[in-house]
């Protein structure tokens, strides 16, 4: 394991004065043994990776990290009249100025678990963790999600109307897991990064007596009857958030609606069929909403698996009384081995007007991984991996799962344990970085909200993983994932500036920004 201590200190130093920016610091690494390192913070040290200068035209900034330990490692190439390059161990990209889809952005999940994971830290290793993710030296994340009453990253059962037949909701309330930990950490992290984020809140379920079930879990779905008190318990969320500061740009209609089809189905959820989405979008959500002046919200609907399109989307907006109330299409990572991509761009060229978005993905869930792997490198590969083919495939951005777990993956009252790009060691008063948190920074920190997706075509498309993109200010961001053991000479090639050539390193994640 190549060593990061001071001598990468000083480098990272060094190259931040030369270019008359803010200086980066670097990650002080530890290994526990899952093959690459995590990056340690605490208190009074994180790392830092503060908005690098541009290039000036006809060179570029690489940020390399590997399996090795390099995060964010900058060089700078130039580009040259010269293509050459043959044999196995090269691979070819021509950039095109196609335009695709405009990119929304990238983020987090601001769960119950995740806010008292970052509230169990001292304030000024908050405030680093928080940083970390939103602020110009970190991620410069701008979408959070936000599960709207109880969740499996829930310490307990809860919605915000438990009072039997309420239908009045007239003992709706937030609750303390709202007003003592999510709304004052998604205060700080908008403090932090300078401007609101993009908040869109999921429903797990609904309360218990409006269900056909009777409970929390397992089969069952909305009572018909309860379609209308349902959608007005929509509106009372935003008008509580509202009075507390907070706005939401989006809303999914339900979260992994297919969960409470699966019988002892064991964490909240509340069964869908896309049919009954339609419906109740239009008859119930969708006119609610825009009477008390929610029409503006970002309606998601599906949030679950790629599996379900484009026939979902084709019940639900094929009607134009569901579809004049839709934005987008939510979907999560889970069921993505065994679902192709082409299901995104059906999807897409059926419903050219209607956003998808990524909004839930994490390692470690199924029964046979390890929950919490701190430094495991398969997961940022396995991150970067699915980001890169989802934007090929028309996805707008990417929204993991927690933002902070603590060291078993929780809490979760359903023991539903998973891994997180931050892991929190309260004892230690000390957080760690994942590679996963590195997978996410190689696209949020270079390709901006608003962003248009490039053509990328290559002569080998297996060899490497890539994916391009246009900023609003300019700049061109290249992302290269190398799963394999062998170096790879690369040769990116544009219309207008000649070619770049540069080894992406086994196991190892790139971007390269330059102007074009």
């Amino acid at each position: 394991m190549r060593s990061l201590g001071w001598f990468v200190f000083l480098l990272g130093l060094v190259r931040g004065f030369a270019a008359a920016e803010e200086p980066s610091l670097p990650c002080v690494p530890r290994d526990f043994g899952f093959g690459s390192v995590a990056c340690v913070c605490n208190a009074t040290y994180c790392d830092t990776l503060p908005p690098p200068t541009l290039p000036a035209v006809g060179e570029a900034l690489v940020f390399t990290s590997d399996i090795e330990g390099a995060r964010f490692l900058r060089t700078q190439l130039s580009f040259s009249d010269s293509q050459n390059g043959t044999g196995s161990d090269v691979a070819r990209f021509a950039l095109e100025s196609t335009a695709f889809q405009t990119v929304i952005g990238w983020g987090g999940a601001f769960t119950d678990a995740a806010a008292r994971n970052i509230l169990d830290l001292s304030p000024d290793a908050q405030d680093r963790l928080l940083s970390s993710y939103f602020s110009p030296s970190g991620l410069e994340y701008n979408l959070g999600r936000v599960n709207m009453g109880g969740c499996d990253f829930s310490w307990r059962t809860y919605t915000y109307a438990d009072a039997e037949g309420d239908v009045e909701l007239s003992t709706f309330a937030l609750q303390p897991e709202d007003t003592d930990y999510k709304i004052p950490v998604i205060k700080r992290a908008e403090a932090l990064a300078g401007r609101p984020l993009k908040l869109f809140a999921s429903p797990w379920t609904a309360p218990k007596w409006m269900k056909t079930n009777n409970d929390y879990v397992g089969y069952g779905q909305l009572r018909h009857d309860m379609y209308q008190p349902w959608a007005d318990y929509f509106v009372r969320f935003l008008d509580e958030y509202a009075a507390q500061g907070i706005t939401y740009w989006g809303l999914t209609a339900q979260n992994e609606p297919i969960d409470g089809y699966v019988p002892g189905f064991f964490f909240n959820c509340m069964g869908w069929t896309a049919e009954e989405q339609r419906k109740w979008v239009a008859e119930n959500l969708g006119p609610t909403l825009l009477q008390h002046g929610y029409g503006d919200v970002k309606l998601m609907i599906l949030d679950d698996q790629r599996y379900e399109l484009p026939g979902w989307a084709e019940d639900v907006l094929n009607d134009p009384e569901a579809a004049q109330y839709v934005s987008g299409i939510g979907v999560h990572w889970y069921g993505d081995l065994y679902t192709v991509p082409e299901r995104l761009t059906q999807t897409h060229d059926l419903f050219p007007d209607y956003f998808i978005l990524g909004t839930e993905a994490c390692e470690g869930a199924t029964p046979l991984e390890v929950d919490v792997a701190l430094g495991k490198w398969e997961r940022l590969e396995s991150y970067a991996h699915d980001i890169i083919v989802d934007m090929n495939h028309w996805v707008t951005g990417w929204v993991d799962w927690n933002l902070a777990l603590d060291m078993q993956g929780g809490p979760n009252w359903a023991e539903n344990f998973v891994d997180a790009p931050i892991i929190v060691n309260k004892e230690a008063d000390e957080f760690y970085k994942n590679p996963m948190f590195y997978a996410m920074g190689h696209f949020s920190k270079f390709v901006k909200k608003g962003a248009t997706k490039l053509g990328l075509t290559s002569e080998d498309p297996k060899k490497l993983d890539a994916t391009a993109f246009r900023n609003p200010d300019g700049s061109t961001a290249v992302v290269i994932l190398n799963r394999s053991t062998k170096t790879m000479e690369t040769i990116v090639e544009t219309e207008d500036r000649g070619s770049l050539r540069l080894s992406v390193g086994p196991r190892s994640l790139q971007t390269i920004v330059f102007v074009t």
